[in-house]
This record gives C-alpha cells, structure tokens and sequence, in this order.
C-alpha cells in the first residue's frame, strides 16, 4: 500500500493527508484475508492524516480497530521510503486517498514505475478517491496510459461538496479526462462505485475503498497458478 507523504492545502490553513478510513478499510480487507502488507510513501515515516478523516462522523469500524492495534499503528508510523521497496516482490499494489496524492504521487517517478512494471508483470493496481491520481505520473511515463481506461476517482461535483475546490491545484475527474480516460462515477455522490478495467480497479470515494479493496482480492484470487 503507498501512501501520500503532503500534508498542505492550497490557498488555506487547512491539512490534508491519507483519508485514515481509505487506509483502514482496505488493510484490514487484505489482513482478514491472509495477505501481508507493506506500506511505503515518499517521504517514508509517517505520513500525514487528513484531520477531517478523524471527525467522529468519518470514523469507521476499521478506524477503530487500527487504534487497538498496535502492529498496525507501527507499519503506519514507519512506512518505508518509496525507492526503498521493490514492487517486483509484492502481487499488487493499493493506493488511499486523502487529497496528497493529487500532490506528490500525481507527479512521483518512482510510483508511476511501479504502476506500469506491475501492470506489465501482469499484477493488478487498485486505488480509490484521489489515490488515481497516482495513475497521472504513469502517464507521464508512459503517454497514452490512461487513454480508454475505465477509471473512477473522487468527481468534480464531490470536490465542490466536500468545499475544497479551491484548495486543490486541479479537479483530479477533469485531470483524468484530459488525458483521455473513459471517466465513470455514480449516480449519486458519496455512493460507492467501483470500475474494474483488467487488471486496474478503481474507487469513487471513501465508502468505495473497502469494495475497491475486494473488487483487487477477486482479482488475486481468480489469477491462474503461476502468477504471483
């Protein structure tokens, strides 16, 4: 799992950071199903929190139950720097959201390397609400990427709901669309929606981040023997 190392809105005093839910969602989907994880960053340590996540409205069962476990909470804490890892070793990677990836994943060499190497290893790349923005510095790498994928992240009309349009520097739906992906959201805002386009799925928002989550176990599990 590779979490989002900026912590600074724009134009603002607020914070931003891992949306803690997105985090604590998928981990324990992949825990309770027997897999290991890794967590990295870009700056590695801790990363930073997204405060709003922590509201009493935000908090999930998972949220919970990461602040019982203490493992959990010392993976968190001490997240290896990105350069440190080795994709080559893991059978997938997942990025949360918080509003930091549209920041420094959105443009980390490192991370769009591994997305590309991953997907050509033939191993699936999940992400949900602004972790797709990770995808972007696999375009950049590697132009005409993101061209005709289905793809779903955090939407224009979510980004003006949660009053934090101003203080990103783009609209992470129309950044996805300018470079020609097949952009798919809900109806309905806040409503969970999950694309899966081969081996890259894909979460609107943060109730979409455990289903993203089990939507990328499907995947592992349904892949032929043989293939880590």
């Amino acid at each position: 799992m590779i979490l989002t190392s900026h912590a600074d809105m724009e134009n603002t005093d607020s914070k931003t950071g891992v949306w803690l839910g997105e985090f604590t969602d998928p981990y324990y989907e992949f825990i309770d199903q027997g897999y290991k994880i890794e967590l990295a960053s870009p700056q590695g340590g801790k990363p930073p929190v997204d405060p709003m996540s922590l509201l009493t409205e935000n908090i999930t069962a998972s949220n919970r139950r990461f602040q019982n476990d203490e493992a959990a909470q010392h993976a968190f804490n001490n997240t290896k720097r990105l350069e440190e890892v080795d994709a080559a070793a893991f059978d997938a990677i997942f990025y949360p959201g918080g509003h930091g990836p549209i920041w420094d994943l959105a443009t980390n060499h490192a991370s769009g390397r591994m997305i590309l190497n991953t997907l050509d290893a033939g191993k699936p790349v999940a992400a949900v609400c602004h972790g797709p923005a990770a995808l972007l510095a696999a375009e950049l790498l590697r132009p005409g990427f993101l061209a005709g994928k289905k793809i779903t992240g955090f939407t224009n009309t979510e980004e003006t709901l949660s009053l934090r349009a101003s203080n990103v520097p783009y609209e992470l739906e129309t950044r996805l669309k300018d470079n020609n992906a097949d952009f798919h959201s809900a109806i309905i805002p806040f409503t969970v929606h999950v694309e899966v386009d081969a081996l890259l799925v894909t979460g609107q928002n943060p109730l979409s981040a455990g289903p993203t989550a089990k939507a990328l176990i499907q995947i592992l599990e349904n892949q032929p023997v043989g293939v880590s």
